[in-house]
């Protein structure tokens, strides 16, 4: 079973719900994996306090221009959406960091002047917190502008035998598709706040779009309003859990320590949301139009 951890912006509490729950299911003898996709700002491992034991590169394919049979037509340029490579006077310059590693270009070139070549765009970080729970995380390379291949190599470790939790990036673009968009199941973590509504709006009908079973958690509870709430009643959206606002809560988590761990009840409520995430995921999904 692969469950993703989403949302439509920043500081909902994603981590904070993915280490726990891979955490406790740890704990309670299922054996888990953590795929932290968040491979801008990957930080499972602060709170997972996992040992390194492996790292390996991630590369894309890029074009590497043989300037000796370039004839300077310019249909690679043509060809390209994203304008990675370009002809500029007596010479072809490419932009590994705006590079798709789609290899158009390479099958424009009318005289194969064009091969691809190996570009390393981030790094894959392997963690073992306990026999239980490994950890897989993914980092960005500084100047890199393309998430998804990286996510895509993390999620490429998932091993079958293995409950999957995938830690995935903010928001609604193509790092969180890449992320959630084979998941069984997604968690949607949200706040009571006008703009913990107006990103949950977006996120629900990316699920939907997606065709992805989903549910929602209200982090910080107690303060804002029930304007989520009743979001979720009007839109049939299941409310999974609640975690409320408290102060040793945040102190907790702004010191690297793990919420089931400084409050051990909360592990009861953690497993009970994953028994509701088994159950709601064996569900048919209700196809609407788009």
């Amino acid at each position: 079973m692969v469950v993703a951890i989403a949302s439509g912006k920043g500081g909902t509490g994603k981590t904070m719900l993915a280490t726990n729950l891979a955490h406790v299911l740890a704990k309670n003898g299922r054996q888990v994996q953590l795929l932290d996709c968040d491979v801008e700002a990957p930080n499972s491992h602060l709170f997972l306090k996992s040992h390194v034991w492996h790292e390996e590169p991630v590369e894309i394919l890029v074009p590497n221009v043989d300037e000796k049979k370039c004839t300077l037509c310019g249909k690679c340029a043509k060809v390209c959406e994203f304008n990675a490579i370009g002809v500029f006077g007596s010479s072809v310059l490419v932009f590994n960091e705006l590079c798709h590693a789609c290899g158009g270009c390479s099958l424009a070139c009318p005289v194969n002047a064009i091969s691809e070549v190996g570009h390393q765009t981030g790094t894959l970080k392997y963690g073992s917190v306990n026999d239980n729970l490994e950890l897989i995380s993914g980092e960005l390379n500084i100047g890199e502008a393309k998430a998804p291949p990286v996510i895509a190599a993390v999620k490429k470790k998932r091993q079958s035998g293995r409950l999957a939790i995938i830690d995935a990036p903010p928001g609604t673009s193509c790092p969180v598709v890449e992320s959630v968009r084979d998941a069984d199941f997604v968690v949607l973590v949200t706040e009571p706040t006008p703009f913990g509504l107006h990103d949950l709006k977006l996120t629900v009908d990316l699920m939907r779009k997606l065709h992805r079973q989903f549910g929602v958690v209200v982090n910080r509870s107690t303060i804002g309003d029930n304007r989520i709430t009743e979001y979720c009643n009007k839109e049939n959206v299941p409310v999974l859990t609640e975690i409320p606002y408290r102060r040793d809560i945040a102190e907790a988590y702004s010191t690297g320590e793990l919420l089931t761990k400084v409050l051990p009840d909360y592990e009861k409520r953690f497993i009970r949301l994953y028994e509701n995430v088994k159950t709601l995921a064996e569900q048919p999904f209700e196809t609407e139009s788009i």
